[in-house]
């Protein structure tokens, strides 16, 4: 015997798929007879055999039905509710003693006794979003009050006309086609029981320590965060890599959460704890993104450290640039082509400069180096050439001489502003800077720190390296001193800058004239649990690096839920989220997306919800405080999250080529507790690749 609350949804939705017929059918009769009439009309203007004012009846009338079937057509042309899944979630209300069924979709339909509203755009929608079962509600919609109560609040899946689950207070209902009957559940999937265990700052920029929510009230609030502290944080493996000797190159490689970032942050604070002059501006702390930048720079005060400079890649480059080339507009450009990109950042640019400055030696002046930089870019006979030994087969003729287009339209604009045509629309390609910097380098030896004094670091450290460019860090390594004081630390399994070409380690280091370097490898995992990581690695598929990564700490199980709609999915996340930040109020949530338009959807839909705490980072703006971040995926390489939410895992926005499943795996490997997915559209290969490799464990 099915369950009072199936029966009735079997009940509506067969209503509402009949009156949908009934309603296609009534406007196919009308379309028919237009179409009809005037096909009539025009067999009786084909003959010709009528007076001029038959005519212009005819005329007229011809008209007046074009106008009428267009009109009929364009009333059609909009959002349509889709007969074989018409709406996603039911409310039953009850108003001055009344009760009335409405149910909420992807389009409006009020006719024929159909009661389905565009979640988006209804103003009675909300009450949906912001009110549970059994609560009384009173909100104005439309100019009016309404006060009343929920009487039932249902989320519920159809797919081809056929009702496949239901989600209420009650529990949750899932037809079993196989048994031919429907099974209950009691609870619907929760984030639970992860609070507090991200290693964060909090609001007043303390550090917090790293748990696994096992202490509440201990370490987590000492005051000391100063070295002492390290060896309780960290294993002996990572202890042995931040005690290593000051001068000469560390290299860490890791998946994940293993601790890469940590080590590199503690080896600085280990370096000023034993010689003090590395806490100072001669060191540099260089990351890719100012997320992680802004993360650091709150991390190493707590570590006793306040003096290192922690910079971004690109505002360090440009700054240095400003230096030498001070005449130079200041203005990146936003629109240059990957394929520009990808040449400038390539290992055989080096190689060009150099063969330019043996052809044309001499001092490095500003007019030297920027024509270096033209004669290198803009003449694809020196490309071909160039490329030709390096990289057989990486370019094309036709792509070198696309890019040299590109690049002699740049250096023309560029002349013309330094002619004093201030008017021109000169920029730089953000790639630029590195190979203005390469160029006098090669030329002096150095950068110059202010006249006559050389740019020198005691010490470098690189985080998230293997999307930076060998020339970017080959720059870097000619800022040392004598002691070549280097942390590189990196993961190829988050390769996302494809731009970049970092392709291997051994090949990496060759590039940059170091090879034989030794790579230390983390194979313990301890920002995400064991189900986590099975499942990001999975993502990989033949990218997976040949170790086995250890993940010591057990959680959750990794969920995918695939909804028919957006509106469904923001609705069941609501539901959780709010459910969260009352359980767990210092739980920190990252919701990631594929792009801007499903960052700004998820939320305007979470934010109508009244979901506390949320914040859409659109500037690298995270706040780093217990909360709900949204942001797009490139955006979150370096941080960690309690709980994170890839939003449309799709096909549609994921392939399964190497970016893609890189990407993906970033994205699942911010999660230290529990991992959530979401799809509207078919689920991406590699995610359906990853569940069947664990099922099949």
């Amino acid at each position: 015997m099915l369950d009072p609350i199936v029966e009735e949804e079997i009940a509506l939705l067969d209503r509402v798929v009949s009156a949908l017929g009934r309603r296609a059918q009534s406007e196919v009769a009308p379309e028919a007879s237009l179409i009809e009439d005037l096909e009539k009309i025009r067999e009786q203007l084909v003959q010709g055999e009528m007076d001029f004012f038959e005519r212009s009846a005819l005329n007229t009338r011809w008209n007046t039905q074009s106008a009428l079937l267009d009109q009929l057509r364009r009333s059609r042309s909009g959002p349509q509710v889709d007969p074989s899944s018409p709406y996603f979630a039911h409310l039953r209300l009850e108003e001055n003693g009344r009760e009335r069924d409405l149910c909420l979709g992807r389009a409006t339909c009020l006719e024929n006794g159909l009661r389905i509203v565009d979640w988006r755009h209804a103003p009675i929608a909300r009450l949906y979003y912001r009110y549970q079962q059994d609560e009384e509600y009173e909100e104005e919609l439309s100019g009016r009050n309404h006060e009343g109560r929920v009487v039932a609040r249902r989320a519920v899946t159809i797919r081809d006309s056929q009702l496949q689950r239901i989600e209420s207070p009650e529990g949750v209902f899932r037809s079993d086609p196989e048994k031919g009957d429907w099974v209950r559940s009691e609870h619907a999937a929760r984030l639970s029981g992860g609070q507090g265990s991200a290693l964060r700052v909090h609001e007043g920029g303390e550090a917090g320590e790293r748990r696994l929510g096992t202490d509440p009230g201990g370490s987590s609030h000492r005051a000391d965060k100063h070295l002492p502290d390290i060896a309780g944080l960290i294993d002996p493996e990572q202890f042995a890599l931040i005690a290593r000797p000051s001068a000469g190159f560390v290299v860490i490689r890791g998946a994940a959460g293993s601790g890469k970032t940590t080590v590199a942050l503690h080896r600085i604070a280990w370096l000023a704890y034993e010689e003090p002059e590395f806490d100072s501006p001669k060191s540099l702390f260089l990351v890719f993104s100012p997320a992680l930048r802004d993360y650091v720079s709150h991390v190493l005060p707590s570590l006793g450290v306040s003096n290192v400079q922690v910079r971004t890649f690109h505002d360090w480059a440009a700054e240095q640039r400003r230096r030498i080339l001070p005449a130079v507009p200041d203005k990146h450009r936003e629109d240059t082509p990957a394929r520009v990109q990808r040449l400038k950042l390539h290992p055989a640019i080096s190689l060009a400069l150099e063969q330019r400055v043996a052809e044309e030696p001499g001092p490095a002046t500003p007019a030297r180096v920027l024509d270096d930089w033209a004669s290198v870019l803009t003449q694809p006979e020196r490309l071909e050439k160039v490329f030709a030994a390096a990289d057989p087969g990486g370019f094309t003729r036709e792509q070198l001489e696309d890019v040299a287009a590109w690049c002699r339209a740049r250096n023309d604009e560029l002349g013309a502003y330094l002619e004093g045509e201030k008017d021109a629309d000169a920029a730089l390609d953000p790639e630029d800077d590195a190979i203005f910097l390469r160029a006098w380098q090669l030329r002096d030896g150095q950068l110059p720190a202010s006249p006559g004094v050389p740019l020198r670091f005691r010490h470098l450290a690189i985080d998230e390296v293997q999307d930076f460019s060998p020339l970017e860090v080959r720059v870097l390594i000619d800022c040392l001193d004598e002691r070549r004081s280097l942390t590189l630390a990196g993961d190829t399994q988050q390769h996302v800058m494809q731009e970049a070409g970092f392709s291997s380690w051994s090949e990496f280091f060759s590039h940059l004239g170091i090879p034989g370097t030794e790579v230390e490898t983390l194979r313990v995992s301890y920002r995400s649990s064991r189900e986590i990581m099975d499942f990001a690695l999975g993502l990989l598929g033949d990218l997976r690096e040949d170790e086995e990564v250890e993940a010591p700490r057990s959680g959750p199980p990794v969920e995918l839920f695939h909804y028919t709609d957006h509106g469904a999915c923001i609705a069941a996340l609501a539901d959780a989220l709010t459910q969260l930040a009352s359980s767990e109020p210092l739980a920190s949530v990252a919701i990631l997306t594929p792009n801007r338009e499903i960052s700004d959807l998820y939320t305007g839909g979470l934010a109508e919800c009244e979901v506390p705490r949320l914040h859409q980072v659109t500037a690298q703006d995270f706040r780093f405080s217990p909360g709900i971040e949204i942001c797009e995926l490139e955006a979150v390489k370096g941080l960690e999250f309690d709980y994170v939410i890839l939003v449309e895992a799709s096909r549609e926005f994921f392939a399964g080529d190497a970016r893609a499943r890189r990407l993906l795996h970033v994205g699942a490997t911010r999660a230290i507790h529990q991992l959530w997915l979401t799809s509207v559209g078919e689920p991406a290969l590699p995610v359906l690749e990853a569940r069947q490799a664990l099922d099949g464990k």
